[in-house]
C-alpha cells in the first residue's frame, strides 16, 4: 500500500507541473513570439518481481515477466517553435521573421540573447531596441533626420532623409541566427532565449540564407498558444490529478481494512 500512495503522489505532483505549464501557456497566449512549452514524463525505475523465461518445473519457463512500476518522473519541457499567428501593424519596425530563425539582442553583460519578438522601438539615442531596451545586434542607429524608414525582406534598413524627396540610404543590415536543436536553447523570460550546450551553436546569416526565414515589415508574430488545445490538456490533467488523488484515498481504505483484521 506503500508503494500504491508514492506511486500515485508521483502522479500528482507530474499533474500539478503539468497544469502549472499550461497556466503557463495560457497567460501568454497575447505575448509577442511566446512558443508554447509542454510537459514530457517517462515512467519510474520497476522492480522486478520474476523474470521472463525463469524455469516454472517440468520444462516450463514464463512467457512474460513479472514488474511493478514506482510512478512518474518529469523528464523535459520540450518547447513548440512552429509560427504563431500573424498581426499586422504597419509600423515599420514591428518585424516578424517568415521561416526559422531569431532576432538577436545584446544584454547588458554583453551576452547575445535570441527572440522572435520582433516589435522593436527606438531609444533617446535613435538606437533599434527591444521594448526591455535591449540593442538589436549587430546595432543599427537611425539618424536623427530621418523621416521614414523600411526594412526590405532580406535585412537591409533604408531611410528617407529630411529634404530628400525618393532617395533612401541603407543603415545597416539585420542578421538572424538559428540553432541545430532550437528546442534546446534557454528561456530567459522578457521573450528571450540563450544559447546552451543543447541547442548548439547557432547558424549567422541574412535573412533569406542558409535556411533562414525573410523578414516581413509592418507585421509581428503572436503567441503560437491555442486555446481550445490548451484547455483539453488542462481537463485531462485534472482529471488524471482526481484519479491519482483516489488512488491514495482507496490504498488508505485498504490499509484501515487490514488494521481491523488484527483486532
Amino acid at each position: 500500500m506503500l508503494r500504491t500512495m508514492s506511486t500515485a503522489a508521483s502522479g500528482m505532483k507530474a499533474q500539478q507541473t503539468n497544469i502549472d505549464i499550461i497556466a503557463n501557456n495560457l497567460a501568454n497566449v497575447n505575448t509577442a513570439g511566446y512558443k508554447r512549452s509542454q510537459a514530457e514524463f517517462q515512467d519510474l525505475l520497476y522492480e522486478v518481481v520474476a523474470s521472463g523465461g525463469a524455469s516454472r518445473g517440468e520444462g516450463r519457463t514464463a512467457p512474460v515477466r513479472i514488474e511493478i512500476g514506482h510512478g512518474v518522473k518529469l523528464v523535459g519541457t520540450n518547447r513548440d517553435f512552429t509560427g504563431g499567428s500573424i498581426v499586422s501593424t504597419n509600423n515599420p519596425l514591428d518585424l516578424m521573421i517568415e521561416g526559422d530563425g531569431f532576432f538577436q539582442v545584446r544584454l547588458p553583460d554583453d551576452t547575445i540573447a535570441y527572440t522572435r519578438d520582433g516589435s522593436f522601438k527606438l531609444d533617446a539615442e535613435r538606437n533599434i531596441v527591444t521594448a526591455a531596451g535591449y540593442r538589436l545586434e549587430p546595432p543599427i542607429t537611425v539618424p536623427l533626420d530621418a523621416v521614414e524608414l523600411s526594412v526590405a525582406r532580406d535585412g537591409t534598413i533604408s531611410v528617407r532623409l529630411q529634404g530628400e524627396s525618393s532617395s533612401y540610404d541603407d543603415i545597416g543590415m539585420i542578421e538572424l541566427s538559428r540553432f541545430p536543436n532550437a528546442a534546446g536553447m534557454s528561456a530567459r523570460g522578457g521573450n528571450l532565449y540563450l544559447e546552451t550546450p543543447a541547442s548548439g551553436i547557432p547558424l549567422l546569416a541574412l535573412p533569406g540564407l542558409d535556411g533562414i526565414g525573410e523578414i516581413s515589415s509592418g507585421y509581428l508574430e503572436m503567441s503560437n498558444v491555442d486555446t481550445v488545445h490548451e484547455l483539453v490538456n488542462m481537463i485531462a490533467a485534472q482529471r488524471a490529478y482526481e484519479l491519482n488523488s483516489r488512488t491514495i484515498a482507496i490504498a488508505d481504505e485498504m490499509l484501515q481494512t487490514i488494521n481491523r483484521l488484527k483486532r
